[in-house]
């Protein structure tokens, strides 16, 4: 009988429940007013003989896969949509500065963790912060494509988490946030 029913209709029911048990069981992470997405990618290997297309590296196939976890209903997302004022926390290894600068166009915020070989310049910094704060400093990219790509300036915040005893460097626009909000968010 399935074979002759559209799985559409099912898809559709399927989604609608997870919609309305993501509403029910909804919480507020660190009382900052919006929706907080925490957005991972990982690359899965293909071999290049069977899958010529999937091209990932010189002698390396692979498709990438990227999943948008709602933090708050604790549940995937069907799709990856930039609402505004909603805040989207990337992992370190994600680094296209196109779609933070997506991001930032609809009035979103990102929190990202910095590569080492990030190339930009400081334009203004704090002077006085809150322990474990090492800095919170506004920067501007410098290398030409990443300049193009994200003409605007960010904020660079260095952290430092004792509990694990080691440093995080992220990166957000969200200036109207704490340097300490911004480290509890990722």
């Amino acid at each position: 009988a399935n074979l002759h029913r559209d799985y559409r209709i099912f898809e559709d029911f399927a989604f609608y429940m997870m919609k309305e048990a993501c509403e029910k069981r909804a919480t507020n992470i660190l009382d900052i007013p919006g929706k907080k997405f925490a957005f991972d990618s990982t690359t899965i290997p293909l071999c290049l003989a069977t899958f010529p297309w999937a091209k990932f590296r010189k002698r390396k196939g692979g498709v990438k896969a990227h999943v948008l976890y709602d933090i708050e209903a604790q549940a995937p997302m069907r799709s990856i949509p930039y609402e505004p004022n909603a805040y989207y926390i990337f992992d370190r290894a994600y680094d296209s500065f196109k779609e933070l600068y997506k991001i930032h166009l609809t009035d979103s915020f990102y929190v990202i963790r910095a590569k080492t070989n990030l190339k930009y310049k400081m334009v203004k910094w704090k002077r006085r912060m809150p322990k474990n704060v090492l800095t919170d400093a506004e920067v501007k990219l410098t290398g030409y494509l990443s300049e193009k790509k994200y003409p605007e300036s960010f904020r660079l915040i260095r952290y430092y988490d004792e509990e694990d005893g080691r440093e995080f460097v992220f990166l957000t626009n969200a200036k109207h946030l704490s340097a300490l909000d911004v480290a509890n968010l990722y």
